[in-house]
């Protein structure tokens, strides 16, 4: 079976206009909510083999910020297809960088993000899958299995939706991650990852 998680970035800055949109920080609220969803993602022991993320500066730090809930390794690579990919383009970066990784996680982007995760699901819970048509916010995770052998057997409808969370589900962690966010001036952007 292989999993595929799906991170939308956290919340991100608009109070620079003359910053370009690839170099947009996340704002404090994204930087708030990364530690519930590290701390989520380690008490589902969601733990990725591999991970690809946009290049631009909000995904690295949302990957920074959830890389203390990882226990195990993986490899990370940056990848400037997912900045503006669509659907097509999310899967086709998924087949020729999740090599023989059982388990890929994705940072990326909205459209993106909501749109291959619809043309994936087939199945699963319908009331997850009926609020991620509505919205595939930010910072939100979408957990998709698959029963094939090979990610070049991912194709349409092939998947099962086996979670979707959103940052307002998550209640702050009793034991928060440390995180480098915590230590960090609102609106400041983690170092470059």
């Amino acid at each position: 079976m292989l999993r595929l998680y799906l991170l939308r970035h956290a919340k991100s800055s608009w109070t620079n206009p003359a910053l370009a949109d690839y170099d947009r920080p996340l704002n404090k609220r994204g930087r708030k909510d990364l530690p519930n969803i590290a701390h989520y993602m380690q008490q589902q022991n969601y733990q990725p083999q591999r991970i690809l993320c946009s290049g631009a500066m909000r995904t690295r730090q949302t990957l920074a910020g959830i890389l203390p809930a990882l226990t195990t390794d993986c490899s990370i690579q940056l990848l400037s297809g997912l900045y503006e990919g669509y659907a097509p383009d999310y899967l086709l970066v998924l087949r020729d960088h999740a090599q023989n990784n059982q388990s890929v996680m994705i940072v990326g982007h909205n459209t993106g993000m909501q749109e291959i995760a619809l043309r994936l699901i087939g199945a699963g819970d319908r009331a997850l899958l009926n609020d991620m048509e509505i919205k595939f916010p930010t910072g939100s995770l979408a957990v998709l299995d698959f029963d094939v052998p090979s990610w070049n057997d991912v194709t349409a409808q092939t998947a099962n939706l086996s979670d979707f969370v959103k940052p307002r589900d998550l209640l702050p962690p009793q034991d928060p991650i440390e995180s480098p966010q915590s230590e960090m001036e609102p609106d400041t952007p983690f170092s470059d990852f």
